[in-house]
This record gives structure tokens, C-alpha cells and sequence, in this order.
């Protein structure tokens, strides 16, 4: 059984049997989605090859360029027919069967969401019950969420970045508040991310995550907040300090100037009040009932 309401895309790049995992995850739903829409990054053909002879009712994107995942879930959203879509990773992928139903019912009921985001587990991690209650968050997780599409389309999108920690989903979130766009996080949809996150240790991620968070203040901050952008610079530098990972930190302060100089053309500067609004619901979210 289909439902017509809601779509599935997967951002993929290197990872073949990941991705045919996830798919079949997804296939196995019930309800299962009305489409299935995956995207291949830096012209890996076979990844794509591989998806198309396992999965050949799944649609498959190619980007001959590094687009990185978000600049992938623009050309997916782009290309979905559904109003409603569910974006996974390559290593990500609902644990219920009826998680496509289950979203459907939370946007009948929460009219105003522009995303909902499920309750994410990682490897190692105790799968909490999957209860009936919900918040309105400032942020979300691109890997475990379900979009509105035609607020996605109308906020622009992600920036696309090949390596995008730090920057991707807070810069959209950022967006979509400002534009008085909500995000309900529910654990009533769950999902399961299949990695332990060590590859978040990479020496190119701390440096990315490091020029990532001045670029997020730089495009979205206004001038008036840009000591707010550095103070959250350091923080995240004192943060890499004790977590030790030391590897690309002074590569992601130097490579700041260049970063920004790189991605200008994006700058759009929010109200203050805007800026304010979010990093307040980033402190406190409201709870909502499902």
C-alpha cells in the first residue's frame, strides 16, 4: 500500500551498501511512501548503478560536481511531486513501519509545521518508546525529518557545501524562523542513524565546523550581532579543545577569510529580532501535545 501524501529522498555519495540498506528499510514501510527519490553526489556512477539495478522504481539524481548533502536535498526537493517529503541519509532510516503514516497524521494535526523532526538514535544508544509527545524546537536534523516542500522551496533551500557541519541545517532552521516557519520535534517518529559519529573526529569536519560557524554569522547576522557570531566561534573551538579533537583546528580558524569571501553571494542579513527569537528557542522550546 501506497500513500500519496508523502515522498522519501536519500542523499548518497559513496556508501553503496548503506544506501541499498536504507532503501530497503524504506521499501519494507507500510504504508510505504508515493515516491522514492535518491541523490548521488561527485559523479560516484556506481553508487547510482547499484540503486537503480537493486531499486529500479527509485528515481536517481547524478550531480557530475561535489554539491554536498544539502546542496543534494535541493535538487531532490526540487524534484519531488509530493507536498510532503522525508529525508534520510544514506545510514538513516525509520525504525517504525508506519513512520510515513504517522508523519502524515502529525502535519494534519500541527497545521503551522514547516518541518517535523523524529527523535534520531545512534549506534550503541537505548531506543526510547515511541511516545505520543511533541515541542516546537529551533533546529532539526536533515538526516531524520519530514519538510513541508513548499515552504523548503520558498526559503531557498540549503546552501550547498560539500562539507556542511555546523552550517547546513541551523542556517535553513535560521531561515524558516525568520519567516515565522515552525519546527515540531516528535518522538513519535523514530529514527536510526547506523554510525557511531567517529568520522565527526575528521581533522576536515573540525575545520569545516569552525569556518561553518563564522559563515552562519556572517550570511545571517546582522552586523550588530556579530560579536554574538564569535563568542559562538570560540565556543566551538574551546568545545573541540576538550573533546580533543585538536586535528584542523587552527586549518578552520585560517581558512575563515577565504570561506566567507567564497560563499558571499548567499549573505542575506536577518532582522536582530529574528536572530534573537531563535537562539531563545535554541534555550527553551516550547512543549506542544501530539
Amino acid at each position: 500500500m501506497l500513500t500519496s501524501r508523502i515522498a522519501a529522498i536519500v542523499t548518497a555519495y559513496d556508501r553503496i551498501e548503506q544506501t541499498l540498506a536504507t532503501l530497503r528499510v524504506i521499501q519494507n514501510c507500510e504504508p510505504r511512501p508515493a515516491e522514492i527519490l535518491v541523490h548521488v553526489d561527485g559523479n560516484r556512477s556506481r553508487c547510482a548503478d547499484a540503486i537503480r539495478a537493486a531499486f529500479p522504481e527509485v528515481r536517481v539524481l547524478l550531480s557530475r560536481e561535489h554539491v554536498g548533502p544539502g546542496g543534494g536535498r535541493n535538487k531532490l526537493m526540487a524534484a519531488a511531486a509530493s507536498e510532503l517529503v522525508a529525508s534520510f541519509d544514506d545510514d538513516s532510516y525509520p525504525i517504525d513501519a508506519d513512520y510515513f503514516a504517522r508523519a502524515v497524521e502529525l502535519f494534519d494535526k500541527h497545521t503551522d509545521a514547516s518541518v517535523v523532526c523524529a527523535a534520531l538514535y545512534h549506534r550503541g544508544e537505548t531506543i526510547a518508546l515511541d511516545a505520543r509527545d511533541a515541542q516546537w524546537t529551533a533546529d532539526f536534523s536533515g538526516g531524520a525529518c519530514v519538510y513541508r516542500r513548499s515552504v523548503f522551496l520558498a526559503a531557498g533551500g540549503y546552501v550547498p557545501l560539500p562539507i556542511a557541519y555546523g552550517m547546513e541545517e541551523v542556517d535553513l532552521a535560521l531561515r524558516l524562523h525568520s519567516r515565522g516557519a515552525r519546527i515540531l520535534t516528535s518522538s513519535w517518529l523514530r529514527v536510526f542513524h547506523d554510525t557511531d559519529l567517529q568520522r565527526h573526529g575528521d581533522a576536515q569536519v573540525t575545520a569545516g565546523s569552525i569556518a561553518n560557524q563564522a559563515l552562519l554569522a556572517y550570511l545571517r547576522y546582522p552586523a550588530s550581532l556579530w560579536i554574538v557570531g564569535v563568542g559562538q566561534c570560540v565556543k566551538r573551538v574551546v568545545w573541540l579543545v576538550r573533546q580533543r579533537r585538536l586535528r584542523g583546528i587552527f586549518t578552520g580558524v585560517a581558512m575563515i577569510p577565504a570561506h566567507l569571501r567564497a560563499n558571499r553571494q548567499y549573505r542575506t542579513p536577518l532582522q536582530p529580532e529574528a536572530v534573537r527569537s531563535y537562539l531563545a528557542l535554541r534555550r527553551a522550546p516550547e512543549v506542544e501535545t501530539v
